[in-house]
């Protein structure tokens, strides 16, 4: 059974201004960030959007990233941060950050910066894959992803929620351990990072 750590609310910890999905492939990542965005009317974008052409090619080869691959990535997905961030504005990025010195790119010294962990079993993560045809991650590389991960440790403060449940309670649990009001920002377009929509 997957153990589930989310923080109780903190009147004393701000309400953040970016929420970052994380875990391995097939987890939920885009379909949980997608509905907390929409039920907070915030800003949503999917890391597979800052994906250079050849690291998109590399995936659907069945060639694993290096990180020589991922920087350039992480650090288009840390510019997008930083304007939501800069404009006084709110998002959802859900982005595999799998280990640690990839989310110290993406949070590093951002306060206001979230991290949710979408936490479940590679055999329950593969036969979701299995059905995934339109996704670009072959279920051959989801075991390399299970050695990559590095769980996020406490000093990261991470909310963690098992995807045993459904999407929609699993944002409810993810929604009640944040320090916001469900729906109360300014609506926000959903964009893509280039600004021509999705």
């Amino acid at each position: 059974m997957s153990r589930e750590t989310p923080p109780a609310k903190s009147a004393s910890r701000p309400a953040p201004a970016v929420v970052i999905v994380m875990g391995v492939s097939g987890c939920g990542k885009s379909t949980i960030g997608a509905l907390l965005a929409s039920r907070l009317r915030w800003e949503f974008a999917d890391a597979d959007w800052f994906h250079p052409t050849s690291n998109v090619d590399k995936m659907h080869s069945g060639i694993p990233l290096t990180d020589e691959d991922r920087w350039p990535w992480l650090d288009a997905i840390g510019a997008w941060i930083d304007k939501t961030r800069r404009s006084g504005g709110h998002g959802v990025v859900a982005c595999s950050a799998l280990k640690r010195s990839y989310r110290d790119v993406l949070i590093g010294k951002r306060p206001d910066v979230r991290l949710v962990y979408l936490k479940g079993g590679e055999a329950l993560i593969a036969r979701r894959i299995a059905v995934r045809h339109e996704h670009f991650m072959p279920r051959s590389l989801l075991h390399s992803q299970f050695e990559a991960l590095e769980e996020p440790g406490p000093d990261e403060n991470p909310i963690i929620v098992s995807i045993q449940s459904q999407p929609r309670e699993i944002a409810v649990r993810i929604l009640s351990a944040m320090n916001v009001v469900e729906g109360a920002s300014p609506e926000q377009p959903f964009l893509h990072p280039s600004g021509a929509g999705p």
